[in-house]
């Protein structure tokens, strides 16, 4: 069944996020993975919001349940996990990406393993996993975005999986920088290294021989 919505509330769309495409951001987004009906369009804009994030602060803490995604307008994130004192970063994300805990959104029963925090000051734009869930039953073309968002958020795992099974700390990083080099200057390095599973030092001695 098509649904419309009523057309007076186009016009609150428009207001509410005022650029130049009038869809708001992750409109935009899902639109560029795969092209969808206005309707949807519509859909989204109405059930999505702005959310603003300082450096530093948690997203999402570890033993929390997740309930949103987000859609990274602007800033870089990271997420982690605590092993006593020690804090073992697990991916790092930007802009243009989509932010969240896979396992706690996806399986609402399982709190999220990972903590989420803003490297940067950071603007998103979020969505409830029920929106998401109206969205994959009502529009067809939505599953086609989802199966495309998931085959290339498990090309990232595997990436992941790919940088921990290299023996070689050079190696690791140069692959960090062939795949996410435009990020090396905003992370902070000791996330970087983190990330690689290497220590601080290690990482320095490799950037300075490269260089």
């Amino acid at each position: 069944m098509r649904i419309e919505l009523p057309p007076e509330e186009h016009s609150v769309f428009s207001k509410k996020w005022n650029q130049e495409w009038g869809r708001s951001p992750m409109a935009f987004f899902v639109n560029h993975i795969h092209p969808v009906r206005s309707v949807l369009l519509d859909y989204i804009d109405e059930h999505c919001f702005t959310y603003t994030i300082r450096k530093g602060k948690l997203l999402l803490k570890a033993g929390e349940f997740c309930h949103h995604l987000y859609f990274v307008r602007r800033g870089v994130l990271r997420a982690y996990i605590q092993e006593d004192a020690k804090e073992i970063t697990t991916w790092i994300t930007a802009e243009e990406e989509m932010v969240t805990s896979i396992r706690s959104l996806f399986d609402p029963g399982q709190p999220s393993l990972e903590n989420i925090q803003a490297i940067e000051d950071c603007e998103l734009v979020g969505a409830q996993y029920a929106s998401l869930q109206y969205a994959y039953d009502h529009f067809i073309e939505m599953n086609i975005v989802g199966r495309k968002l998931l085959e290339r958020y498990y090309c990232d795992a595997e990436e992941r999986a790919y940088i921990s099974r290299l023996n070689r700390a050079e190696s690791k990083y140069r692959h960090f920088i062939h795949t996410k080099g435009r990020l090396v200057n905003r992370i902070p390095l000791k996330y970087i290294a983190s990330y690689l599973g290497m220590t601080l030092e290690t990482l320095s001695r490799i950037r300075s021989k490269i260089r």
